[in-house]
């Protein structure tokens, strides 16, 4: 009986076992969705510098990390390094998410650098009053044409001179490489990619309706939500190949660069570069002008490490950078074997020269305000007016050890014997030559100059014998 009860008892567990195996079997399944219930909305907003480069791998990072169906980028940019720019395309392509760019607000624009990033994304849009083009590269150093628009071979009289200098073969270099960076993304993606040789060499632009007509963008949308809607159901290709977006009624999260990706923000900027490299010099020479101060010595080290960091995410112009550290040691040398001015003001020079050259990039919101590099060149020189003053009144002022501090000084006569003997002198006594006549024990005498440690004395003035020179030994 137990048996039975056993054996039936299995074959009820068997039989309910198998029936929850069959019923998850022939249960209906959702659709696949590649990607989340989410979409990420990243804002790439001002000039492009390392501190959007790092936020866009972030956004991108998190996009992929929180299985996101897609990340918007935002963009509002009017251009900006080249190398920031490179690392953010080389960021859209691996990426595993579609990235959707999106020119946006109205009034927004993609220019230069921005135009790049467009052309990289998988899906390409703008809304209206928007605008995108304009990006030929900047010249980074010599003139590629002479004033006027004429070849810089090419005389006024119309013949030809020498050929292409290196300036002009350079400036070729870069259009023909940004020509075909941008070629291959437009080929990559399926867009136009004879416009994007135009905007690139002749500074093209378009307005958002213009770049749908002539394929450079898919989508025009005001803002997310109607960009999500009709991205729904298109096509991207990605590195891992082709995928089907199902964007409409996702829900939207925006992504904030964190803390360090803000403050490399602040440091990117070349001004504040500039203003720390100055803290952290001045703070140095104060702490070895005087050990044991610390404080000066512990902020200017920091600041000038955040300086030198602040440096190293900017494109340098290595003969500014060499002007610069010159001008820095003229002005150390300065604080420590004063010239009167000569190496501090050479130094100052050199560093104001320096700074103007530092950043080799035509981009204004990458360049050194002049601005500030006249505030702080004013803050230098107020500097080492005050250092060369104090250098001037302390050689002007009276020797204060040794036997010079004795000239002038008036003593007492202890003993005199033909214009040699003893006087006491400023508690101290010493061998004193002076006038054979007219000076004896008691008489007070002033102290006109010395022979090794011999004091030459003459009658005090008030002893009614001034002007009588004499000779004194110790």
């Amino acid at each position: 009986m137990t048996l039975s009860r056993t054996v039936i008892g299995r074959l009820l567990l068997a039989a309910l076992a198998f029936s929850l195996v069959a019923a998850g079997r022939e249960a209906p399944r959702e659709p696949e969705t590649p990607g989340g219930r989410h979409v990420l909305l990243a804002a790439i907003e001002g000039p492009i510098g390392p501190a959007t480069a790092r936020s866009v791998a972030n956004a991108v990072t998190a996009a992929e990390d929180g299985d996101a169906a897609a990340l918007i980028l935002r963009l509002d940019t009017p251009g900006g390094l080249v190398t920031s720019t490179r690392a953010i395309v080389s960021t859209i392509l691996a990426s595993r998410v579609p990235v959707i760019g999106h020119v946006a607000p109205a009034g927004a624009h993609a220019a230069s650098a921005g135009t790049y990033i467009l052309y990289a994304t998988h899906l390409a849009a703008m809304a209206p009053g928007t605008n995108l083009g304009a990006a030929t590269p900047v010249s980074l150093g010599g003139l590629p044409a002479t004033p006027g628009g004429k070849p810089a071979d090419e005389e006024p009289g119309g013949e030809r001179s020498a050929p292409p200098d290196s300036a002009t073969a350079l400036r070729a270099k870069q259009i023909n490489d940004a020509v075909a960076w941008i070629r291959s993304l437009a080929e990559f993606h399926g867009r136009n990619a004879d416009w994007a040789e135009e905007a690139v060499r002749k500074g093209a632009s378009l307005s958002a309706n213009a770049a749908r007509e002539r394929g450079v963008i898919e989508l025009i949308a005001p803002d997310p939500e109607s960009l999500l809607a009709a991205a729904d159901g298109r096509s991207v290709r990605l590195q891992s190949g082709t995928r089907t977006l199902h964007t409409a009624g996702l829900r939207i999260e925006r992504f904030e660069p964190g803390a360090i990706t803000r403050a490399l923000g602040v440091l990117a900027n070349p001004n504040i570069a500039f203003i720390l490299m100055l803290i952290g010099v001045y703070g140095l020479i104060f702490e070895f002008s005087n050990p044991g101060s610390v404080a000066p010595g512990v902020i200017g080290a920091i600041a000038l490490v955040l300086g030198l960091y602040s440096l190293h995410q900017l494109p340098l112009d290595y003969a500014g950078l060499a002007l610069l550290l010159l001008g820095i040691a003229l002005m150390v040398a300065e604080a420590f074997t004063p010239s009167f001015g000569v190496l501090g003001i050479g130094g100052l020079v050199a560093f104001v020269l320096g700074a103007a050259m530092l950043i080799d990039t035509d981009i204004p919101a990458f360049r050194i305000d002049w601005g500030v590099i006249a505030v702080m060149a004013a803050l230098s020189g107020a500097i080492l007016v005050l250092l060369v003053g104090y250098v001037w009144r302390a050689h002007r002022r009276p020797v204060r050890t040794g036997p010079e501090q004795l000239v002038g000084s008036v003593g007492e006569v202890i003993d005199w014997r033909d214009g040699e003997g003893h006087v006491w002198v400023m508690g101290e006594r010493w061998n004193a030559r002076g006038p054979a006549h007219g000076v004896t024990a008691g008489t007070r005498v002033r102290v006109t100059g010395h022979d090794g440690l011999v004091l030459m004395v003459a009658p005090a003035p008030d002893a009614g014998m001034e002007g009588d020179s004499c000779s004194a030994s110790i």
